[in-house]
């Protein structure tokens, strides 16, 4: 039986990250995963500034499209919001790339890559046992990088608390001239779904369309798709292969870690509760996870403790305010909209600062929403 210090469970962002960084110091690390890379991954593909300038490598060669910009478009208004920096806002990735990139990365480090490994079950003890498709493995520490579904947070005993949302996402080939002329800009259309949004992600030589709602009962994402078509004026779609998936927008309220196992990524239920965009927040968690490791010198406990005061720091307050702005900015839209008529410049820039990583989401948000919607009543009286 194969012995590691860690075994990562996943080969997404989140895994590839926590892997690159064990391996650095020189802890033996396995990453388990059932495919064999490279493997699609359903995922819009938008990396926003604040994830990519926390990569400690370059990843050029696998963005397809850069943008210095997005533009927000709201349902039944007039003004689209927009503002430019000096960096890229949002990079697009297609995440067989992205992924198989940093798992390279992580292997070039030291980490071992177990692929077509679908891991069955664990025996919990001091020195968990991975049961997988292909053998078992003896390691001290698990981590659970394995997305918004992870079949192994459910065999730890994990339930489910998260809130997970459905999106519809499509890889869409379009004809030349709509394709150049929807290739110039990231946009994001507000309401194109009841609470929730539609987006257009330019790649290389195709768009990535998709539609995501807040909530969670059903809703025919399909017939929304094909409204925002229309909106988009494409004429011509020449193919396109439809991907539906969910996507956690809460975090777990059972804690992250529990026999010997850490949860990060969608596993844990990081994704932005405004953007649902989960990539950096995925990279900021195996981070941190890898860190509580590492300071801990592999002690089980101490990890999951030290683990968590690092998410407390910063991670969870930050998702917790973005869950407040996500409240409001789906579920009262004609406040919403009556704010962003008059401030719409000042929270775009505001937003897209936390994107691009010069700010976080600030602590006392509800406060000022409170202020900004009293000046407007003023003004208007």
């Amino acid at each position: 039986m194969n012995y590691y210090d860690v075994a990562v469970i996943g080969s997404g962002p989140s895994g590839a990250m926590a892997a690159y960084y064990l391996a650095k110091k020189e802890i033996s690390t396995v990453i388990i995963e059932k495919e064999t890379l490279p493997r699609y991954k359903t995922c819009g593909g938008g990396l926003v500034f604040r994830g990519r300038r926390k990569l400690p490598f370059d990843i050029s060669s696998v963005v397809e499209r850069e943008f210095d910009r997005m533009k927000v478009y709201m349902e039944g208004e007039e003004k689209v919001l927009s503002t430019v920096r000096d960096v890229p806002v949002i990079s697009m990735v297609m995440r067989d790339k992205f992924d198989n990139f940093l798992i390279e990365k992580a292997r070039e480090a030291g980490a071992i890559l177990k692929q077509e490994h679908k891991l069955t079950s664990i025996t919990f003890g001091e020195k968990p046992i991975l049961h997988t498709s292909q053998g078992d493995i003896q390691v001290r520490l698990i981590i659970a990088a394995d997305g918004a579904l992870s079949p192994t947070a459910k065999l730890a005993g994990w339930e489910e608390t998260r809130k997970l949302i459905p999106a519809l996402e499509y890889e869409v080939e379009v004809n030349p001239a709509d394709f150049e002329r929807l290739s110039k800009e990231v946009r994001f259309d507000m309401d194109s779904v009841p609470h929730g949004y539609a987006w257009s992600f330019p790649k290389e030589n195709h768009l990535s369309l998709g539609i995501a709602s807040t909530r969670r009962k059903r809703i025919d994402l399909k017939a929304y798709y094909k409204k925002y078509l229309e909106k988009l004026e494409i004429k011509e779609v020449l193919s396109e292969k439809a991907h539906g998936f969910q996507i956690p927008i809460t975090p777990r309220t059972d804690g992250f870690y529990r026999k010997n196992v850490l949860l990060i990524g969608d596993a844990a239920g990081f994704a932005d509760p405004v953007t649902a965009e989960g990539i950096s927040n995925a990279l900021w968690s195996g981070e941190l996870a890898a860190e509580a490791i590492i300071e801990s010198k592999l002690n089980p406990e101490k990890t999951g403790a030290l683990y968590h005061q690092k998410l407390e720091k910063d991670l969870l307050p930050e998702i917790s305010t973005s869950q407040t702005a996500a409240k409001w900015f789906y579920s009262y839209r004609i406040i919403r909209n009556m704010l962003l008529r008059k401030y719409g410049d000042y929270a775009i820039n505001f937003m897209t600062d936390i994107y691009i990583g010069r700010r976080g989401y600030p602590k006392d948000l509800m406060k000022t929403i409170k202020n900004k919607i009293s000046e407007s009543k003023r003004s208007f009286m």
